[in-house]
């Protein structure tokens, strides 16, 4: 398996990466959101990958909640850049 997964918040935010790591440390809703993106998003890297087996339905289920954490936590980075 690639060492390399992608969607990590530290590339989506790439930018951001020091307001992201206060947040994580300052803000235990973010942190906990973000801890919940990086573990599903790490789940749909390895179906992707094909290491780990699941339905089509689960890929989906996991694909959209993943888009969800990141509305949330996209959401909490603009309103902390704008404060």
């Amino acid at each position: 398996m690639s060492q390399h997964t992608p969607n990590e918040l530290t590339k989506i935010f790439a930018r951001d990466r020091d307001l992201i790591t206060r947040l994580k440390q300052e803000d235990a809703h973010y942190a906990r959101l973000a801890d919940e993106y990086h573990e599903v998003n790490r789940e749909v890297h390895r179906i992707e990958a094909e290491t780990e087996a699941a339905s089509d339905e689960r890929t989906e289920q996991l694909k959209r909640k993943r888009l969800g954490l990141l509305d949330e936590i996209t959401a909490i980075v603009t309103k902390a850049k704008a404060a």
